[in-house]
């Protein structure tokens, strides 16, 4: 049987650091979007910079069952990565969100350890 040695991808329940959506720090991500898509992530951003869908003291989306698209991580690989290498998608993902949680909660937080001991390569 053949082992799978690459790290995988997933999110984290009581993270959210992805909705941070200030566009002063995400300027890349915006413009990779469609227009509809500029328009419709611009319209979600709080005054606050976060997203107005976003609950931050339970940490978690209200809309999360019909987020947008461009909401959902998984889909980083359709918007900036390829799709000829098979851990792409992962890698990309999971370099994202080492980023943003760094970023908003630090790298020595609990969200931090949580999400690399979810994101481990499984031997």
């Amino acid at each position: 049987m053949a082992r799978d040695d690459r790290a995988h991808w997933g999110c984290i329940s009581g993270c959210g650091a992805c909705c941070r959506l200030d566009p002063s720090l995400r300027q890349e991500a915006i413009e990779a979007l469609s227009p509809e898509q500029q328009e419709q992530y611009l319209a979600m951003v709080g005054p606050d910079g976060w997203c107005i869908n976003f609950n931050t003291g339970a940490r978690s989306c209200r809309i999360y069952a019909d987020r947008p698209d461009f909401c959902n991580v998984a889909n980083l690989v359709q918007l900036f990565g390829t799709v000829d290498d098979p851990g792409a998608g992962d890698r990309l993902a999971i370099g994202c969100c080492l980023q943003q949680i760094r970023s908003e909660y630090g790298g020595r937080g609990r969200v931090m350890k949580r999400f690399r001991r979810a994101t481990r390569k499984r031997l």
